[in-house]
């Protein structure tokens, strides 16, 4: 457990890898009836020491997302400590009409998704939630997952998957659209938080240049998927392989980060694939 401030801690998941980072950070805001936002997964140890480190009451469980590193753990956490659960919605909450209809085709994805989460209070965008620790806002940011939602607390922002310090976030069609992401990134930016507080890893201090820095990472992996395609039509698999150098555990997430990529300018009619789009599909510039 980590004070980053006398009305702020942060208890680490025992859940590092590849895609997590160094874990997922369980955050507990206030003083002496806590709000948790985002237990974590179902790990009786951890919960254990979000208790621990709430030195008192829980009031309030907050989940950016329902994907089971975010949110597995609360159910149990809830029944420790008697807190109601809330959350924009279930893992398929959310999902824009083009991701819902891909959802009905062969475009693959649920990578993580927590199908048993069901909050007890569903948040509307928006929404000013009056907590123990202060008000707190609710802010829809679909783009990793259609559930994802940051959480504004004074100068501070609990961003989720959304932005991360160490790396970019997965956007994996149907749960993640990339045009919602772009989209998501503006309504964060224009936020105006002093500091994010990510899922996973350190803080972030500087938020307007890492957004920037980030999209313009989205811009040039856009660039370079046209590119390759403009040499020769591919599919995604395809494409992951030409453009990304990663180990090999994580070329299945490069995938469906290029699928997404795939699917965003096929949707505003850059590209072309034949018949019906699937993560197979072999695409080619339009003519």
């Amino acid at each position: 457990m980590q004070a980053v401030a006398k009305d702020l801690k942060v208890v680490l998941a025992p859940n590092p890898s590849a895609l997590t980072g160094p874990g997922t950070n369980t955050y507990l805001l206030g003083q002496e009836a806590r709000v948790v936002i985002d237990p974590g997964p179902d790990d009786p140890a951890h919960l254990q020491a979000v208790v621990q480190a709430a030195d008192g009451r829980i009031a309030m469980i907050l989940v950016t997302h329902a994907h089971r590193d975010h949110s597995a753990g609360a159910a149990r956490l809830s029944g420790l400590t008697g807190a109601p659960v809330l959350a924009y919605g279930g893992a398929l909450q959310g999902r824009s009409a083009r991701m819902q209809a891909l959802a009905d085709e062969t475009v693959g994805g649920g990578e993580g998704l927590d199908m048993d989460f069901t909050p007890d209070r569903v948040l509307a965008d928006g929404v000013v939630i009056d907590t123990p620790a202060g008000p707190i806002e609710a802010l829809h940011t679909p783009g990793h997952a259609g559930s994802h939602l940051c959480f504004r607390w004074g100068k501070a922002m609990f961003c989720g998957d959304i932005v991360l310090g160490w790396t970019s976030t997965l956007i994996s069609p149907p749960d993640g659209d990339l045009l919602d992401y772009l989209r998501s990134m503006a309504r964060i930016a224009r936020a105006g938080s002093e500091i994010l507080h990510p899922g996973h890893g350190a803080p972030i201090t500087a938020p307007t240049a890492r957004i920037a820095e980030l999209l313009a990472h989205r811009r040039q992996r856009t660039a370079q998927i046209l590119s390759a395609l403009h040499a020769s039509p591919d599919s995604a698999a395809g494409l992951a392989r030409r453009l990304y150098d990663v180990p090999p555990a994580l070329m299945v997430a490069a995938e469906r980060n290029v699928l997404a990529h795939l699917i965003a300018l096929h949707d505003i009619g850059a590209i072309d694939c034949k018949g019906e789009l699937s993560s197979s599909s072999r695409f080619a510039p339009a003519r």
